[in-house]
């Protein structure tokens, strides 16, 4: 394991080597609401991912936050009573980053590297970090559609809310990838990735239909699924995130 642990923790470092080369292309995505008067609440979500493919490497790294207040009513007792009180508070408080390194075997064949650690204030977990090794491989690659697989093992760092104590666990991790060019103005993408282990599994899926206004701005629209099988009595499963965000590519 600690081989496995170093040898990902190298990968993970390629893409800082790699883009002495240059090459590297971006995005960042940016989504606002507010709401003033009888209900109050403001909605922030960002995202920021830099890529870079050439003949040997094949490298990403991303960063994601979401972050919501509103007010929230909850019943208390007061001076014996049961009373309505509503407060100014955080619905959603979460970040995300990650880095996966790829070394080409040849056109289609990799291997992988891959590191994600979140922390989320409303999931089952205060934080998950999980840092893996793995073999990857590319289906369909032309012009309008890219098709991807990973899988390999990882190892799992994790605290849950309901005992507040550090916990570690192998797990297996698999990710698709796909892309599909519509026109030049419209493209959808999908990623799915799944981080299962013996104590919890972890699934996300995150689509997104993107529509192009220039070569710089574009409009997406996202639809995120989240799942743990294992949570603490009373926390649900399942969290779901649409999003309306502008884009800008350099």
């Amino acid at each position: 394991m600690k081989k496995l642990l170093i040898a990902a923790a190298v990968l993970a470092a390629m893409p800082l080597v790699a883009s002495a080369d240059g090459g590297w292309a971006g995005s960042g995505e940016l989504g606002f609401a507010a709401s003033r008067g009888n209900a109050k609440s403001e909605n922030l979500n960002a995202k920021l991912n830099f890529s870079m493919e050439d003949d040997v490497w094949k490298d990403n790294f991303y960063l994601s936050a979401l972050r919501s207040k509103g007010n929230t009513t909850s019943i208390e007792t007061i001076g014996g009573v049961p009373t309505a009180v509503t407060r100014y508070d955080y619905t959603a408080n979460r970040y995300e980053v990650g880095a996966s390194a790829g070394y080409k075997f040849d056109e289609r064949s990799y291997l992988v590297g891959a590191l994600r650690y979140e922390n989320d204030d409303f999931s089952p977990f205060n934080y998950q970090a999980v840092l893996s090794l793995g073999y990857g491989y590319t289906a369909v690659k032309n012009e309008r559609t890219e098709l991807f697989f990973e899988i390999g093992p990882g190892y799992k760092r994790f605290e849950p809310i309901l005992t507040g104590e550090t916990e570690s666990d192998v797990v297996g991790r698999g990710l698709i990838g796909y892309r599909h060019r519509f026109n030049d103005n419209t493209a959808f993408e999908n990623t799915f990735l799944v981080e299962a282990g013996s104590d919890n599994t972890f699934y996300q899926n995150d689509a997104g239909l993107v529509v192009n206004m220039n070569k710089t701005l574009a409009l997406k629209l996202g639809y995120q699924v989240r799942h743990n099988t294992d949570v603490a009595p009373g926390i649900k499963k399942t969290d779901q995130l649409m999003t309306t965000n502008l884009v800008y590519n350099f």
